[in-house]
Parts: structure tokens; sequence; C-alpha cells
């Protein structure tokens, strides 16, 4: 079995994230529909787009201040969250 990982995040704007991933695809995610959707608080408080745009990349997985905000590598990688 093929284990996926993100090598690659870079933040486009707004809530626009690229991914380029171990096995050489590359997918533009637009997370806005997740975030305007939100109905916790801890993921609703990532519309402040300076906020949102310091993820960082650990173990092959894209995570916001501690795991507070993480998904499935696997969806990312289909293109869906």
């Amino acid at each position: 079995m093929l284990v996926i990982s993100i090598k690659k995040a870079d933040y486009i704007g707004d809530y626009q994230i690229k991914f380029t991933f171990s096995d050489g695809v590359e997918r533009l995610i637009d997370f806005s529909g997740f975030l305007i959707s939100a109905k916790n608080p801890m993921t609703k408080k990532y519309l402040d787009k300076q906020l949102f745009g310091k993820f960082t990349i650990e173990y092959g997985d894209i995570i916001w201040n501690d795991y507070e905000m993480c998904f499935p590598i696997w969806d990312l990688h289909e293109g869906k969250i």
C-alpha cells in the first residue's frame, strides 16, 4: 500500500492552499466553504486569514496550532474536505 504524505503546501491567498503530495499529485484546495459552515468556534477562528496562513507540515500532514485543526491526508489528496 502506498503511503501518501504532503511534501509541500503553499498558501495562495484567501483560504486556498496548493498541495504537492509525495506521489507528485498537486491539488489546489479552497477551505472557505468548510470554514464558513463550521460550527465549532475553534475552527471558525481560522476565518482570520492571518491565522489560517500559519499552518505547518509535520510528519507529512498539515496542521494548525498543534493539531487544533487538521484534515485526513487522503481527503486532501482527492481534493475534498
